[in-house]
This record gives C-alpha cells, structure tokens and sequence, in this order.
C-alpha cells in the first residue's frame, strides 16, 4: 500500500462511555490505516463495538483516546461543525433502517444530498436520474417510501450515498434489514456502484458473504482488534 493516499488512519483509538456511574470501555487501542479504493468489513460478534468504531471513523462520534483522521484530517481536533463539513465533502452513508425522508419521494430523497452541497437544482435531478438508473428504480421515481419495498428503499439510499460521488462511503449493516435475494441484489449493487465511484468503502456486517467480498476484513473481539 505504500504511495496509496490514506483516506483512514487511526491511532491507539479508544472509547469509554458512563453506564449507571461506572465506566465501560467499548473499544481499546486500535490503529489501522484505510486506503484509497479499498473495501474494509469490520466484523465480529454482537457487542463487540462495530457500529461504535464506524461512528468514530465518520466522525459521528468523538473518542475517548486516541485520534481518527478523515482524508488527512483530525477528527479528534475539529468541533461538530468541522466533523459535519468534512463528512459533507468526502462521505456517503448507507444504513440499516435506509433513513429515507418519509415525505419526500424516491427521486427527491436522492436529490438531497446534492442541493445540500450547493449543486443547482437541475444538476442534482440529472444526477439523481442517473444514479436512481443505476440501481434499477427509474420506474420509481416518485413513488414514497412506504410505496416502496425494502429492498427498493436500500436502492435508494445506495443512490442517495453516491450522487455527490464521495472518497468514502460507509456502511452500517447495509443489507441486515433485506431478504436473501434482495440481500444480494444490495451487495452486488453495492460493489458494482463502488467500483465505479472509486471510492473507499467501510462496512459495518454480520453477512459473511458481503464481508468475503471486501479486500480486507477487520475483526473485533471485546473491543479490540484481533
């Protein structure tokens, strides 16, 4: 990996958090470098601090120990604003439960992302066109997500992490809410749209199969990296 620009680097990280006035400590000392273009499992048993090491690495969240920087910049240094500008610019985000705005059809859900990062109102529709073609829905376009099936609506918000073309897109059990079949439409979608953006992808899985196909897995086991 040598020469690789290193979208992800973490440094002895760590987490800590108050429960009932004592201390529990969800993740120890982890370091590991991210580079561009690769595709990272993280992976290990419920409880183990998958979602919080995410969190950290998106800056959604802020470490106890230790330092996360996000595209040579660190986290651990920036206010919320500064993390939220940063995620802004370089990331997408694909969870679980889609997140999709309940009021707005599947068109104008993926619109979004680019009329916030300042894009003219027809460049985001012609880019939401093209990536809602991607995924297969231009037949959807505006329908609403309670119109839509599960597996539709993770199509439309794999559209919507993409539009604004990020260096990073992170994953949060993306297909953990899906059938089989939908489940591996999801992951096939997933890396065809991944190869094509070239970005950096970091997920979140307990789908051994999603995680197979990753270039790197990274296991946790009570925190820690094993």
């Amino acid at each position: 990996m040598n020469g690789l620009f290193k979208t992800i680097h973490t440094a002895r990280l760590g987490k800590t958090v108050q429960v009932n006035d004592q201390s529990l400590s969800i993740l120890h000392d982890i370091s590991f470098d991210v580079y561009a273009g690769e595709s990272i499992a993280i992976v290990g048993a419920s409880g183990s601090g998958k979602s919080t090491l995410l969190s950290l690495l998106a800056g959604l969240d802020t470490p106890t120990e230790g330092e996360v920087h996000l595209m040579g910049q660190n986290l651990t240094v920036l206010d919320e604003d500064g993390r939220a500008q940063l995620r802004g610019l370089h990331t997408g985000f694909v969870f679980q439960s889609f997140q999709l705005l309940p009021h707005l059809n599947a068109l104008e859900n993926v619109m979004l992302p680019a009329e916030i990062a300042g894009l003219d109102l027809t460049d985001a529709r012609n880019q939401a066109l093209y990536w809602l073609d991607k995924v297969g829905l231009t037949s959807r376009l505006t329908h609403f997500p309670r119109t839509l099936s599960g597996g539709e609506q993770q199509r439309v918000a794999l559209a919507r992490a993409f539009i604004n073309r990020p260096a990073i897109l992170f994953a949060d059990e993306p297909t953990g809410s899906l059938d089989e079949a939908n489940g591996s439409r999801v992951i096939q979608l997933l890396f065809d749209l991944n190869l094509e953006s070239h970005a950096t992808l970091v997920l979140v899985t307990h789908d051994s199969t999603l995680a197979a196909q990753c270039s790197r897995q990274l296991k946790l086991q009570a925190g820690r990296l094993v």
